[in-house]
C-alpha cells in the first residue's frame, strides 16, 4: 500500500538539513579558558515545518522545500558569513577590535557574548526572516562540540 495518499498530502511535515562550519570566538571577561580566542567545528541542524506542495502540475509536488533550495538559503545567509570567521563582543577592547578588523576579513562583532546559546538565538532570528512565507522555523540545534549543543524551539519562543 502506498503511504502518501491524497489525505497525507495536506499533512504538516518537518524537514531538517545539517550544516557544518568552522568559526572562532572569544568570551569577553570569561574566567576560564574561553577568554582566549579559540575555534570549533560547529554543526547546525535546521528544521522547518509546513505543508508540502500539492499542485498537481508542479514537479515539486510533495516537497516541503527542495533540499538544494534549503541548502542554498542557509549557505548564503549564514554559513558563508560565519564560516572561518571570528565572533567577538562589540564591547571588547577597542584597540583589539581595530587590530583584528585591520588585519582580517571575517570579524563578526556582536551585541551579545558569543556563546553557543546566544548564537542559536541569533541564528533563529536570521532564519525566521529569510524563510519562504509558507515555511516556519521549527527548531535549531547548534553543536559546539560533538557532545555539547544548544537547542531552540519555536514552540518555546513565541514572538
Amino acid at each position: 500500500m502506498f503511504l502518501c495518499s491524497k489525505f497525507h498530502l495536506m499533512a504538516i511535515l518537518r524537514l531538517t538539513r545539517v550544516f557544518r562550519f568552522d568559526m572562532a570566538h572569544v568570551l569577553r571577561n570569561y574566567p576560564g579558558k574561553c577568554k582566549n580566542i579559540h575555534g570549533h567545528t560547529y554543526q547546525l541542524e535546521v528544521t522547518v515545518k509546513g505543508i508540502p506542495c500539492n499542485e498537481e502540475t508542479s514537479p515539486k509536488k510533495g516537497m516541503l522545500i527542495d533540499f538544494s533550495d534549503f541548502k542554498n538559503l542557509i549557505e548564503v545567509e549564514i554559513i558563508s558569513v560565519w564560516d572561518h570567521a571570528l565572533m567577538i563582543h562589540q564591547d571588547s577592547d577597542p584597540e583589539l577590535l581595530m587590530a583584528l578588523k585591520n588585519n582580517y576579513e571575517k570579524i563578526i562583532t556582536t551585541p551579545f557574548q558569543p556563546t553557543t546559546e546566544n548564537m542559536v538565538c541569533e541564528l533563529a532570528a536570521v532564519i525566521k526572516k529569510i524563510l519562504p512565507s509558507d515555511l516556519q522555523l521549527f527548531s535549531l540545534r547548534l553543536y559546539e562540540t560533538e557532545k555539547s549543543f544548544a537547542e531552540w524551539y519555536a514552540s518555546e519562543n513565541p514572538e
